[in-house]
């Protein structure tokens, strides 16, 4: 019997072993190109009791704290460079876990849907694995090696992943659109930072970040994509659905400065730009708490 493909993105998901999860992503990626898996997109998939109670799989450090709480320092030190990659790495770990989230969850999708996700996967654990490289190349100030989990780090993407469990809709508006295309905006302001600091671990990370950013533009447009395509399916219209879950769901306000040229290749409309400037606007309502 060929494997399911979306069995095998649910058990990827629940791996806590960083290097098992990424080496299960190439595999499985790999298969579904090759034709050695079958997509099931009508089955309506359920977790073990022992699946359930490892979603998502993670390793046990990093120790996860509030937002608030996660310590920032300066990336022209030695350990905040360290902090600053560690930060991104994460990102890009929980990145994978969402998008293996998207392929198992949600059934009766077009199957595009479901490859579209895997190959997101694909790419996210390919970022994180050149961060965590870097990472491990750092220097450390007793000697030993820096590696994913050296620092504390916060869960937000996941927490919005687990809002949203239960409304595809919301998922493809609030995960890929809102909050990943956030480091779309970001990124450049990091790598100026980078730049700034100049040493060659800095511009080795201003280089994996240029890789980062042309995979994301790809990435938040299949979320919009498919939240444009699951809006036109139930008669609603996209900008003013996206407020409603916004608030719903409280998603957080978005603030300037935003890559207008990357949000429009990853297939952002004109007045969707205009409304992020006024939703992020503080003399506007926000559409949720913050």
């Amino acid at each position: 019997m060929i494997p399911s493909l979306r069995a095998q993105a649910l058990a990827a998901l629940c791996l806590p072993c960083p290097t098992q999860k990424c080496e299960a992503v190439q595999a499985l990626s790999a298969a579904q190109a090759g034709g050695a898996t079958q997509l099931d997109p009508a089955e309506a998939l359920q977790p073990t009791q022992e699946q359930q109670a490892s979603l998502p799989g993670r390793p046990a450090l990093p120790a996860l704290v509030p937002p608030g709480s996660v310590a920032q320092r300066s990336p022209h030190t030695p350990e905040g460079l360290a902090a600053l990659v560690h930060a991104i790495c994460h990102i890009e770990f929980n990145a994978i876990n969402l998008a293996l989230d998207a392929v198992w969850r949600f059934p009766g999708m077009p199957v595009p849907y479901y490859t579209q996700w895997l190959q997101v996967a694909r790419e996210e654990a390919y970022h994180f694995g050149m961060l965590r490289e870097l990472l491990q190349s750092l220097p450390h100030p007793t000697g030993q090696c820096y590696d994913y989990g050296s620092f504390t780090a916060h869960d937000g993407l996941w927490a919005m992943c687990e809002k949203t469990a239960h409304n595809m809709t919301a998922r493809m508006a609030l995960v890929p659109r809102t909050l990943e295309a956030r480091g779309l905006d970001a990124t450049p302001l990091i790598q100026a930072k980078l730049r700034k600091v100049g040493t060659p671990q800095a511009l080795r990370a201003v280089d994996i970040l240029d890789i980062i950013l042309r995979d994301e533009v790809g990435h938040v447009a299949v979320g919009n994509h498919w939240y444009g395509w699951l809006c036109q399916q139930q008669g609603l219209e996209p900008l003013a659905h996206y407020r409603v879950l916004a608030r719903q769901h409280q998603a957080p306000r978005l603030k300037p400065p935003f890559n207008q040229e990357a949000r429009r290749r990853a297939g952002f409309k004109e007045q969707e730009m205009t409304d992020l400037v006024e939703l992020g606007n503080p003399e506007n309502p926000a559409p949720a708490a913050a």
